[in-house]
C-alpha cells in the first residue's frame, strides 16, 4: 500500500513536497513514479526513479521544475515541485512498478496510492 501526501493550495511560483509512504511493500528494489490527474481527463506520467536512485526521467513539461527522488531506507518516495504553476494543478498519484520493466505508461504501473491534491491559482 502507497500513501501519497503533501498536497495543498498554493500560488503561482511556489513550491510543494509531495511524499509517499510504502506501507507492507519493502518499495527499494522497484521503479516508482508519480502521476497526476485533472478532471476529466486521463492520468499522465509525471516523473520515475529507477531503484539505484540516480535514474531518472521526466515529462517535458516538468523538466527543470520537479525533482523525484527516494530514500530507500525509509521506504519513501519524493516529488519536489518548484515554480508551479495552473497547470500543474491536479490530483498526484505515486505509484510502483514491480517488475522493472516499465517506464512512463499507466499500465506499467501495479501498486498506486491514493492520491493527493495540488492546486496552484494564479
Amino acid at each position: 500500500q502507497l500513501q501519497a501526501s503533501g498536497g495543498g493550495s498554493v500560488q503561482v511560483g511556489d513550491s510543494l513536497r509531495l511524499s509517499c509512504a510504502a506501507f507492507g511493500p519493502w518499495i527499494s528494489a522497484y521503479n516508482m513514479g508519480w502521476f497526476r490527474q485533472c478532471p476529466g481527463k486521463e492520468r499522465e506520467f509525471v516523473a520515475r526513479i529507477r531503484p539505484n536512485v540516480r535514474a531518472t526521467y521526466y515529462t517535458d513539461s516538468v523538466k527543470g521544475r520537479f525533482t523525484i527522488s527516494r530514500d530507500n531506507a525509509r521506504n519513501m518516495l519524493f516529488l519536489q515541485m518548484d515554480s508551479l504553476n495552473p497547470e500543474d494543478t491536479a490530483v498526484y498519484y505515486c505509484a510502483a512498478d514491480t517488475s522493472g520493466a516499465g517506464n512512463k505508461d499507466v499500465d506499467d504501473y501495479d501498486i498506486w496510492g491514493q492520491g493527493t491534491l495540488v492546486t496552484v491559482s494564479s
